[in-house]
């Protein structure tokens, strides 16, 4: 394994798991966004940005020409020039954003080729930081080798990053950047090192002690509540009707903004209040139902929380937006007493298809005999079982496939766990906040797209505040907390 090989086999393991099988695959097109690919003895290769940049014409296909390429670095080094002032780098690379706003996407494809392949730390330097440390470990000098180490790691590219943030857009800027760059790393590992360096910065701009929390009302600029409508991403806004129920006086709304993109939400949640756990989504969003006595009101169901920023894809901030609403809720009403979400289960639908033949192996033989007999089989096939769940509202209460099918249900949430996480998406981000799965809900999202991810299931995701931290624990340690009622869903 070369050196290349090396470094792809570590970045792909940042990866998620498709885009994992994905830079691995030797059936990739021929054809990129940054150009086409050339077979060398038999074997698929691009022609390296350093090697356009040292050519005099471009191949067919590639965006841009050589000349053009050479003058777009040329700018790019011109913005972290030591020389020049941080407010002259920032309008420089105002000068270059502005150029690729008006760029296509595989201009904007060599941008990015650029950013990551020229502006790399110096290997000698890195090289001769690396060997002082190593060799005065256990000295007096160690500390000062490993700040050397640390600054020689710095890439000018972090410092190129930078100073696009400098001008008013440049956040906006950056974030839509790494947008469009997120789903090329599937077919171009070149670019990882540009997106390591975005998602390191992020997470530092980002933090949440730079977030500010702020309700979200209707009493709030019309631009921002129609962004609330666009963003909305688990249950879609109708009408303004649907909107205006859903930040009502008897409800709350809450998001997270940065000072620099002040009118846009990073992330919201919407909130309503109850007497106990919701069931259902449907009384949730209806229009016509009465106001909620806040003052009556004991449970506060989180029954939305959308990210808005596809750009800033794995900057975690929903847990501390949990743990902030809770707070500012607990100071407005302390007669709130439980917390708890009503939660879609996305995957399920999808994982069950796949595993329906194991789920069957794993129900006990009573369980199966009364499922068979009630569906009219002798033995039942997966496609049997399939082509019944289909007419699930033809079932009574007590039949053996709804029984069976909450079972599955209560696995997949409590049980699957592939690479140590929870398999479905909304787990994974509860439980890791330290939330316990309090209870599945039959027909509770009878919309298409309840029934379409999760056969119309939903869950409660219960937030113990006295709980937080051993569920974390017991979550580390490969252990799902479940409530008894989830636990007798069981097979």
């Amino acid at each position: 394994m070369n050196t290349s090989q090396w470094i792809g086999l570590k970045v792909a393991r940042w990866l998620p798991l498709q885009m994992q099988a994905t830079a691995h695959s030797a059936t990739t097109p021929l054809d990129t966004p940054s150009g086409p690919r050339h077979r060398v003895d038999g074997a698929v290769k691009l022609r390296s940005s350093r090697e356009r940049l040292a050519a005099t014409l471009r191949h067919k296909d590639e965006a841009l020409s050589p000349r053009v390429l050479r003058q777009t670095l040329g700018d790019l080094q011109a913005i972290v020039d030591s020389r020049v002032s941080e407010v002259e780098g920032g309008r420089r690379a105002r000068a270059v954003a502005q150029w690729y706003a008006r760029a296509t996407p595989r201009q904007r494809h060599d941008c990015w080729l650029l950013m990551s392949e020229h502006f790399a730390p110096d290997p000698a330097r890195v090289r001769a930081a690396r060997d002082h440390y190593t060799s005065v470990l256990g000295t007096t000098e160690e500390g000062l080798a490993e700040i050397r180490l640390r600054k020689a790691l710095i890439s000018p590219r972090s410092r190129l990053l930078q100073r696009f943030a400098v001008f008013p857009e440049g956040m906006r800027f950056l974030v839509d950047l790494r947008e469009a760059l997120l789903p090329a790393l599937k077919t171009d590992p070149r670019l990882w090192a540009l997106e390591a360096d975005l998602e390191q910065l992020f997470g530092t701009w980002f933090d949440v002690a730079f977030l500010e929390l702020r309700r979200i009302s209707w009493d709030s600029p019309a631009s921002l509540v129609e962004k609330l409508i666009r963003y909305e991403a688990v249950h879609d806004i109708k009408s303004w009707e649907d909107v205006k129920n859903r930040l009502d006086s008897d409800r709350r709304c809450y998001g997270f903004f940065h000072p620099r993109l002040p009118d846009e939400p990073l992330i919201f949640v919407e909130v309503a209040f109850t007497r106990e756990l919701a069931s259902s989504i449907a009384p949730l969003l209806d229009e016509s139902a009465a106001p909620v006595d806040l003052q009556k009101a004991s449970t506060a169901i989180f029954y939305s929380i959308s990210n808005t920023q596809p750009g800033l894809k794995g900057v975690s901030f929903g847990d501390s937006l949990i743990k902030r609403v809770v707070e500012t809720l607990r100071s407005d009403f302390p007669n709130l007493k439980t917390f708890a979400t009503l939660s879609p289960i996305p995957g399920f639908r999808a994982w069950l298809h796949q595993h329906v033949r194991r789920m069957l192996d794993l129900t006990p033989a009573k369980t199966r005999a009364r499922l068979e007999q009630s569906l009219g089989h002798e033995k039942l096939t997966d496609q049997q079982l399939l082509s019944a769940l289909q007419n699930l509202d033809a079932w009574p209460e007590k039949a053996p496939l709804r029984s069976w099918l909450l079972g599955c249900a209560a696995h997949y949430l409590g049980r699957e766990n592939p690479d140590g996480r929870p398999a479905d998406a909304v787990a994974r981000f509860h439980l890791g906040n330290g939330a316990r799965i309090e209870k599945i809900h039959w027909a509770a999202d009878l919309s298409p797209k309840g029934m379409r991810q999760s056969f119309g299931l939903m869950v409660n995701y219960l937030y113990d505040l006295r709980n937080l931290d051993r569920h974390r624990r017991d979550l580390a340690r490969g252990r799902i907390p479940v409530s008894e009622a989830v636990t007798r869903l069981f097979f």
